[in-house]
């Protein structure tokens, strides 16, 4: 089974930056297209970034997009997001998730995932 770990979350003030880690298990990693989501109370779970096996496309939500950047370490089986320039609206718990499908485009959606993290929250405080 494929497992994902996600770090990196915690608190900070409107502007500031984060950068969030997830470790993913197993042999595969490389042909996986990676994927981050967020939710916050009350919400669907919303898609943020996405880079695909290769690395060579990148993809982004609107309301991050600018602000936010993905990438991948092939060799550490590892996907970060930096995150800067954070508004109050950024807070959620941050997820994860691995494609194993070999997709040519990016995907956005959740049910085009295949494992998932836990999550690791971020709060964004004004």
């Amino acid at each position: 089974q494929v497992q994902l770990v996600e770090s990196g979350g915690g608190s900070e003030q409107a502007g500031g930056s984060l950068r969030l880690s997830c470790a993913v298990s197993g042999r595969n990693f490389v042909t996986y297209t990676m994927g981050w989501f967020r939710q916050s109370p009350g919400k669907e779970r919303e898609f943020v970034a996405t880079i695909n096996w290769g690395g060579g496309l990148t993809y982004y939500a609107d309301s991050v997009k600018g602000r936010f950047t993905i990438s991948r370490d092939d060799a550490n089986n590892t996907v970060y997001l930096q995150m800067n320039s954070l508004k109050p609206e950024d807070t959620a718990l941050y997820y994860c998730a691995a494609d194993r499908g070999r997709r040519k485009g990016p995907v956005t959606s959740r049910s085009g995932y295949d494992y998932w993290g836990q999550g690791t929250q971020v709060t964004v405080s004004s």
